[in-house]
């Protein structure tokens, strides 16, 4: 077909172009979910790129490149992947927030045991002092007072 032709196939191609885009995109679409959307853009337009060669051929068209910019959802589901994004931020947060706590409880009990331990070791040593506090008086005195032993 020649360009003449082309020129008086089709009355507006621009439309013709963006109607054969939106059905293949409206095709493929629904058959992903948003994240896979994102990583297979360039897969969707590939797709529309073979379409369009195929269709726009017939009219005299070559079509040499597809561009896919962006993928831009409605703003509910923005919104709603925002809310998903920050609900599960809080819950990490949560996470963290709940090890650190477990870390000072853990590190409390810890210098708790040390100090009751520490504390198990003064008595004791207390109680040897006055041990031997009282051996040494029981043996001063039974040196100094005749007729007993220690």
């Amino acid at each position: 077909m020649n360009a003449d032709d082309a020129f008086y196939e089709l009355q507006n191609p621009q439309e013709q172009v963006q109607a054969y885009v939106f059905d293949v995109v409206r095709a493929l679409v629904p058959r992903m979910n948003l994240d896979e959307l994102f990583e297979q853009k360039g897969e969707v337009a590939k797709a529309v790129l073979g379409e369009l060669e195929k269709v726009m051929a017939a009219y005299g068209y070559n079509i040499e490149h597809i561009l896919m910019v962006d993928v831009i959802p409605d703003a509910s589901v923005r919104k709603a992947m925002n809310d998903i994004n920050a609900a599960q931020r809080l819950q990490l947060a949560s996470v963290y927030k709940g090890e650190a706590e477990k870390v000072l409880l853990v590190k409390k009990a810890e210098a708790e045991a040390e100090a009751k331990y520490l504390g198990g070791v003064g008595v004791a040593k207390q109680r040897q002092a006055i041990t031997d506090g009282l051996r040494e008086n029981i043996l001063n005195f039974s040196h100094k007072v005749e007729g007993t032993s220690a």
